[in-house]
C-alpha cells in the first residue's frame, strides 16, 4: 500500500482559505476574520506568558543557562522566550514553565 503524497493545490499567503474550501464569500470572509482573530488572541497570550518569564529572569539576574536548568528546557529554548518568538511555543507549555518558578497561571474569561 502507498500514500499518496502529491501536492495538488497550494494555497497562496494572504489568500482566504475559506474561500478556495467552497464556502460563499460572504461566509468564507467571515471565517477567515474569526480565524484571524482567535490567532491574534493566542499571539497575545503566548507574549503575556514571555512577558512574565522574562521579567522573572531579569528580577533573579539569571543568565540563560541558569534559567534553563531551573525551568528545565534548554539553553536556546530560554534564548527563544527572551525573543519572544511565539511560535516555537505552545500555550501549555509556557505555562509548565510558568508552574515550575511558582507562578501559576489563572485563566479568566470575560
Amino acid at each position: 500500500m502507498s500514500i499518496d503524497t502529491e501536492i495538488r493545490h497550494v494555497t497562496k499567503a494572504g489568500e482566504n482559505i475559506f474561500l478556495e474550501l467552497g464556502f460563499v464569500e460572504k461566509e468564507a470572509n467571515q471565517l477567515q476574520l474569526e480565524s484571524k482573530q482567535q490567532i491574534n488572541t493566542t499571539l497575545l497570550i503566548k507574549e503575556q506568558l514571555m512577558t512574565e518569564l522574562t521579567a522573572w529572569i531579569e528580577e533573579n539576574h539569571l543568565k540563560q543557562a541558569e534559567a534553563a536548568e531551573i525551568l528545565m528546557v534548554s539553553r536556546p529554548r530560554v534564548s527563544d522566550v527572551v525573543n519572544k518568538k511565539v511560535s516555537k511555543f505552545t500555550i501549555d507549555t509556557l505555562i509548565g514553565m510558568l508552574s515550575r518558578i511558582g507562578k501559576p497561571v489563572t485563566l479568566s474569561v470575560g
